[in-house]
C-alpha cells in the first residue's frame, strides 16, 4: 500500500499463616539481593503465577476437544522451532493437582489462567462440551480449597479452528461469538470467579498474527489485521457485558502488553517513527477501551476503514474494573518508510542486559507503564498480569535449578513496582510469567519462562531458585502486612 503523511510528533486475600523459621537465602552468596519495598504494596495484595491453556495443557484431542488455530499453526512445517506443538506441553490436563500443590508450596494466593474456547465449545459455537467445562469446574474448585484465588482469562490466542475456517478475528461473527462463549462459562463459574480478564494481548492476534505471519493463523494482511483488531476489542466489550449479566459482581478487565517507546535518535523522522511505534503498541489499545475511540493518527497511518457499526464505540468502552499490564521490554525504533506499518525499525542498543529471547532488560520501564495508566488512562485498579524472563536453564547433578539471573530480574521488576505504588498506582497485584515451563509459542521448548523447570520427556516438576525466592518475597510481605496490623 502507500504509506500514508506520519503523524506529528478486588476483594481481600487471606494470607497463609507464616511458618515458625524465617525466609532462607537460595541464591549464590556473591549476588547482592535487590532491595524490594514490600511495605509499598498493601495487605491483599494478589502475589500470583499465570499460564495459559495451549502452552500447558496438552490433551489436545481428549474428552471433546477440538483444533485450535495454535494446533494447526504449530503442525505446519517450518512455523515452530524445531517443529514442537502443544499436544502434550506440559501434560496440566492431567497433572494439574500437582500443578495447584505447587501453587501452594509457592506461598501464592492468585492464579491466572485461561480458558481453551475449543475444550469448551469445540465448534467456537453449538452445544457446550460437558468434560471441557468439567476440567475448569475442578480446577477451581481445587484453587479455591487451597486459599488460592482463581483469576479467568477467556481469550490466549487458541482460538476454534472451526471459526477460523468462517473468517476468524477479521470477521464480525467471531466477535458475536465470543460474547456468546462468555456468557456460557460466566454462567457455569460464576458462582464462584469474580476475577475476569476478556483478551490476553489482543496486539499478538491482530499484528503478530494476522500482520506480521508469526502466529497463528499466520496471515501477513494488513486490512486483516486491522479488521481482526477492530472486532477483537468488540468481543472485549461484548464479553464484558455478557459476564455481568451473568455475574453482577465480576470484576472485568483486559490484559493488554505494552512497552515503553524511544526513538533511536533526536532526529524529526525518528520521533515520528516512536510516536506511531506507541500508537501501534499501546495507545490503539488502550484509546478505545478507554472511550476515545482509535487513534486518529493511526487510521491515518493504516490507511484501512474500520468495519464499525453504530454503538460499536460504547460497545468496546464497556466500563473497566482492572487493567491488566504484561510487561517484558522496552522497545527503541528508527524511521522505516519501506518497511510494514508502523514504518518504524526496532534498533538494537548495545551493552545493555538481555534475557534469553534477547529482550532488552529495563525494570524502570514497568514502573513507567504503569504511572502512564495512572495518570493518562486513570485506572482505578491495576495488576501486572504478566512479567518474567526466559533464560537456558541448567538442572544440576544434586536435581536442583538455580536461576540467579532470573531472580535478579524478578527482584528489579518488583522493587520498580513499589517504587510506582508509592507514586499513586493502584497496584493491586504481580502475577508471575510463568508458573511452569512451557510451550513458548514459535520459540518451541527451547525458551523456559518458568518459576518451575519442566522435564518435558518425564514431566517432573522442580521448583527453581527463583521460585524459591519468589515464595521468600511472598512470606515476607506477609510478616510486614500483620506488624503494620
Amino acid at each position: 500500500m502507500t504509506r500514508r503523511a506520519a503523524p506529528p510528533a478486588t476483594a481481600p486475600i487471606p494470607q497463609t499463616a507464616p511458618p515458625p523459621a524465617p525466609p532462607r537465602p537460595r541464591t549464590p552468596k556473591d549476588r547482592v539481593l535487590t532491595s524490594i519495598d514490600l511495605a509499598a504494596f498493601p495487605p491483599d495484595f494478589h502475589w500470583g503465577t499465570a499460564t495459559s491453556s495451549y502452552q500447558i495443557e496438552g490433551a489436545v484431542a481428549e474428552d471433546g476437544r477440538a483444533p485450535s488455530i495454535w494446533d494447526t499453526f504449530s503442525h505446519t512445517p517450518g512455523k515452530i522451532d524445531n517443529d514442537d506443538h502443544g499436544d502434550r506441553a506440559c501434560d496440566h490436563y492431567h497433572r494439574w493437582r500437582e500443578d495447584v500443590a505447587l501453587m501452594k508450596q509457592l506461598g501464592t494466593n492468585a492464579y491466572r489462567f485461561s480458558l481453551a474456547w475449543p475444550r469448551i465449545l469445540p465448534g467456537g459455537d453449538g452445544p457446550p462440551n460437558a468434560k471441557g467445562l468439567d476440567f475448569y469446574d475442578r480446577l477451581t474448585d481445587r484453587l479455591l480449597a487451597e486459599g488460592i484465588t482463581p483469576s479467568v482469562t477467556l481469550y490466549h490466542w487458541d482460538l476454534p479452528q472451526a471459526l477460523q475456517d468462517r473468517g476468524g478475528w477479521p470477521e464480525r461473527d467471531t466477535a458475536e461469538h465470543f460474547g456468546a462463549y462468555a456468557a456460557l462459562v460466566a454462567e457455569r463459574l460464576g458462582d464462584r470467579v469474580t476475577q475476569w480478564t476478556t483478551l490476553n494481548e489482543p496486539l499478538c492476534s491482530a499484528w503478530i498474527g494476522h500482520l506480521e505471519g508469526r502466529m497463528a493463523p499466520g496471515l501477513t494482511d494488513l486490512t486483516a489485521a486491522v479488521r481482526a483488531s477492530y472486532h477483537l476489542l468488540l468481543g472485549h466489550g461484548l464479553a464484558a457485558r455478557a459476564i455481568r449479566a451473568a455475574v453482577p459482581t465480576a470484576q472485568v478487565g483486559i490484559v493488554n502488553n505494552l512497552s515503553t517507546v524511544a526513538p533511536a535518535s533526536d532526529a524529526p523522522e525518528d520521533v515520528a517513527a516512536a510516536r506511531r511505534m506507541d500508537g501501534h503498541s499501546n495507545r490503539w489499545w488502550l484509546d478505545p477501551v478507554h472511550g476515545r475511540g482509535f487513534p486518529a493518527d493511526m487510521l491515518d497511518v493504516y490507511g484501512v476503514e474500520l468495519p464499525e457499526k453504530a454503538g460499536d464505540s460504547a460497545t468496546i468502552a464497556a466500563p473497566l474494573d482492572h487493567l491488566g499490564l504484561n510487561y517484558y521490554f522496552p522497545v527503541t525504533v528508527a524511521d522505516d518508510p519501506a518497511g510494514p506499518a508502523p514504518y518504524a525499525r526496532q534498533v538494537r542498543r548495545h551493552g545493555v542486559p538481555r534475557t534469553g529471547m534477547d529482550w532488552e532488560i529495563d525494570a524502570g520501564g514497568i514502573e513507567q507503564l504503569l504511572l502512564r495508566l495512572t495518570r493518562e488512562y486513570g485506572a482505578r485498579k491495576l495488576y501486572v498480569t504478566e512479567n518474567g524472563s526466559a533464560y537456558p536453564d541448567v538442572v544440576r547433578p544434586d536435581g536442583t535449578v538455580d536461576d540467579p539471573e532470573r531472580q535478579a530480574y524478578l527482584e528489579e521488576h518488583l522493587a520498580a513496582c513499589a517504587r510506582a505504588v508509592r507514586q499513586g498506582a493502584p497496584l493491586a497485584g504481580y502475577y508471575a510469567w510463568s508458573l511452569l515451563d512451557n510451550f513458548e509459542w514459535a520459540y518451541g521448548y527451547d525458551k523456559r519462562f518458568g518459576l518451575v523447570h519442566v522435564d518435558y520427556d518425564t514431566q517432573v516438576r522442580t521448583i527453581k531458585g527463583s521460585g524459591h525466592r519468589y515464595a521468600d518475597i511472598i512470606r515476607e510481605h506477609g510478616w510486614q502486612s500483620r506488624r503494620v496490623a
